[in-house]
């Protein structure tokens, strides 16, 4: 796919006018969002962790288990590399930077499907996008993407929103879901480097839970055979574990083949895989209790975990 290139005037443009109408939280420097822009009744869960750890294959997934149980979803991929939804569309669809520059930033122009896409299952399908790197802010691109949204009022019939955030939480524009959502979901496995990144997150979200709705919701274990660091992080701070899933090749595979687990050839397996994905969606749409949970020094976090 070609590399779309966003005028850097009209992203400064448009990151000059911020909202300042609720700080968010001691010292923080992070892009407010329109406070008139809500996402209406549906729940709405944003997946973040380490770079690399699987936070798409979680999402997707968890998008197909919701509307495998009635549900009518709508993930948003927030990620510059675009590639949240294409175990669900089968392929890289244009993003919302990408269609918003080929009418000059006239959003009026736009139609619903210039930018929403049909996944597996039913679940809809839209790539937020980024700036070209070093020349403007994520948080820009997912308050447009959620003003798309509500404009073309498809947010009106969506039950669950699902934000799959890029990596490790530094810049307050990749926190910008964090405005939107009920409950911060972290994907992290069982090392060090994964769970010194949950510990970074959980810091974004106590500081966006100040002045927004968003609560930790808790772990996913991912490529996980055991879980015994993260159960030793989570003692500590006030988190828990809600859905582990092994290190399966058969994960790996369902990328490879662009599917979701759900179109994978069914084995003992496969069909473990996707009952936990079914189980975490039902106890999410019943809801779950917000947990309160303290970060970690960076020095304790290294004292912490390991093998005596």
């Amino acid at each position: 796919m070609d590399t779309v290139t966003v005028p850097l005037s009209a992203l400064k443009t448009r990151n000059s006018k911020t909202a300042p109408s609720r700080a968010d939280g001691e010292g923080s420097v992070q892009v407010q969002m329109d406070p008139n822009i809500k996402l209406g009744t549906a729940k709405v869960f944003a997946v973040y962790g380490k770079g690399g750890i699987g936070k798409s294959t979680t999402s997707s997934n968890l998008s197909v288990a919701f509307s495998k149980i009635g549900k009518r979803v709508l993930q948003i991929g927030c990620d510059p590399k675009h590639d949240s939804t294409f175990t669900l569309t089968k392929c890289l669809v244009p993003t919302v930077i990408d269609v918003l520059e080929s009418v000059e930033f006239h959003a009026e122009e736009l139609r619903t499907e210039d930018f929403v896409f049909p996944g597996y299952n039913g679940v809809m399908c839209v790539e937020a996008g980024g700036p070209p790197a070093g020349t403007g802010c994520g948080g820009y691109v997912v308050g447009q993407t959620v003003k798309l949204l509500k404009e073309h009022h498809l947010l009106e019939d969506t039950d669950v929103v699902i934000f799959d955030v890029l990596g490790d939480v530094v810049c307050g524009g990749f926190a910008a879901p964090l405005q939107h959502a009920d409950r911060a979901l972290i994907v992290t496995a069982n090392d060090f480097d994964s769970i010194f990144a949950m510990n970074r997150i959980i810091g974004a979200i106590q500081a966006k839970s100040k002045n927004y709705n968003v609560r930790l919701g808790g772990v996913i274990a991912n490529r996980s055979d055991a879980t015994d660091q993260i159960d030793k992080f989570n003692d500590v701070v006030g988190l828990k574990t809600m859905a582990r899933f092994p290190a399966l090749d058969v994960i790996r595979k369902s990328r490879l083949k662009k599917s979701t687990l759900f179109e994978m050839d069914a084995s003992p397996e496969v069909e473990a895989v996707q009952q936990e994905y079914l189980r975490l969606a039902a106890q999410l749409w019943q809801g779950t209790d917000p947990l309160v949970a303290t970060p970690m020094r960076d020095r304790d976090i290294f004292d912490l975990l390991g093998f005596d």
